[in-house]
């Protein structure tokens, strides 16, 4: 399965589609995770420092055989490692242990109040190291993007939040869309916990898709990047074939209805 790429506002190209990898921790799990899905057509891996798993993810990519210029690496700097020399030191850890010479995109992973302006500093200076090729936040507000304005010599180029169906965050899409900066949905399946809705089931039977396909296609004509996790192979496999099939106007207008501010994990909204 080919996966189209996005064009990021730094020029760099990111696959639309990915393999989230939180709270993965088993071994023998994530690796046979990372095998079916290479096997299937990802190239998009996402890690964090908080998930303890990139080391894990080096060895699965490193036993796949595929070559580094092929895989997208996102990494993120964990909440506890904010900071300018912090934010340093543990990107040369995670260079550590990704087993890499770069990494392709990483994220601030939270907008931590007092840190966040000196972490995405440091995460400049990585990049113009050549450590990062991309550089971009995770669970931003429009509020805290705006705020960047004010500290940076370059934007993010991506904000990965919780996007699903149910939680569309319509003004955030636009104001970033609006600001050259890509989203990228993380948690795209609301973590299974609401997989029961009769419209997204009645989408499902007219397309002969599974439900979980109907709600990454709608974020993927969105024109979002999306990374939904698991660690089953079958799923790993459906979930990437999501591109064979287009939903009618009238279809994403219904599951444009649907959204209904349902978040399954922090709301970043309450960040100073």
């Amino acid at each position: 399965m080919n996966v189209p790429n996005i064009k990021l506002a730094d020029g760099m190209e990111m696959p639309q589609l990915g393999l989230g990898l939180y709270q993965v921790h088993d071994q023998k799990a994530l690796k046979l995770a990372v095998k079916t899905a290479i096997k299937a057509g990802y190239r998009l891996f996402d890690s964090a420092q908080a998930y303890g798993n990139e080391a894990i993810l080096a060895e699965a990519l490193k036993e796949s055989k595929v070559k580094r210029s092929e895989v997208f690496i996102t990494t993120k700097i964990a909440v506890s490692n904010f900071g300018y020399n912090k934010t340093i030191s543990t990107t040369q850890q995670s260079l550590k242990k990704l087993q890499t010479e770069y990494i392709d995109l990483m994220l601030l992973h939270f907008p931590v109040t007092l840190l966040r302006k000196k972490s995405w500093q440091a995460l400049e200076k990585l990049k113009k190291d050549g450590l990062l090729k991309s550089i971009g936040v995770s669970n931003y507000t429009i509020r805290h993007l705006e705020e960047i304005k004010d500290y940076a010599s370059e934007m993010p180029v991506v904000n990965q939040v919780e996007l699903h169906v149910f939680l569309q965050q319509p003004e955030l899409i636009e104001y970033c869309n609006k600001e050259n900066i890509q989203v990228e949905a993380y948690s795209p399946l609301a973590r299974a916990s609401a997989m029961d809705d009769p419209i997204v089931k009645a989408i499902a039977k007219k397309y002969s898709k599974s439900y979980a396909q109907i709600m990454l296609r709608f974020l993927i004509q969105l024109g979002l990047i999306v990374i939904p996790k698991s660690v089953t192979p079958k799923r790993i496999e459906d979930n990437i074939n999501i591109f064979d099939f287009k939903l009618s106007n009238e279809d994403m207008k219904l599951l444009k209805g649907l959204d209904r501010n349902y978040r399954t994990c922090w709301n970043p909204t309450l960040v100073p």
